[in-house]
């Protein structure tokens, strides 16, 4: 199950993000908004809650450049999220860093790209190995 929020500015693009997830047969969660002016931040703890209650494995958060809401989840713990504008960053997030939510702009990225960049990150599951070592690390960061 997907999480997905945004913010106004992230709106259009969450509706696109949500169609393609219904096409694609993906269970989703909206957390918000629908279209009115909020802040961010708030958004960000209901998509990012629902990840770490273990109602949702991963989580997308639409704002206008994807950057507040990824500072934003990244301050809860066990949240790793990842701002991508390509589908490279979105394919190796997933598999070097098991990255739990996805970031995005909708006034950075077109649809098009934003569905790929969904695809990639929905399609890849985290490697191990040797990157395991440095999830535990970044782990050890969280409350510091």
């Amino acid at each position: 199950m997907i999480a997905i929020g945004c913010d106004h500015g992230g709106f259009e693009l969450k509706l696109a993000v949500e169609s393609y997830l219904n096409l694609q047969k993906v269970d989703y969660v909206d957390c918000g908004c629908n279209g009115e002016k909020v802040d961010y931040p708030d958004i960000a703890v209901k998509v990012c809650e629902k990840i770490t209650n273990g109602e949702c494995d991963k989580g997308i958060l639409l704002c206008g450049t994807g950057i507040g809401m990824s500072m934003c989840a990244n301050k809860i713990a066990g949240i790793r999220a990842a701002v991508c504008s390509d589908t490279y960053s979105a394919k190796y997030t997933r598999l070097h860093n098991d990255a739990n939510v996805l970031c995005m702009g909708g006034r950075v990225v077109g649809v098009g790209l934003a569905l790929e960049i969904v695809h990639e990150f929905l399609a890849n599951e985290f490697e191990g190995g040797r990157h395991v070592v440095r999830l535990d690390k970044m782990k050890n960061l969280e409350g510091k």
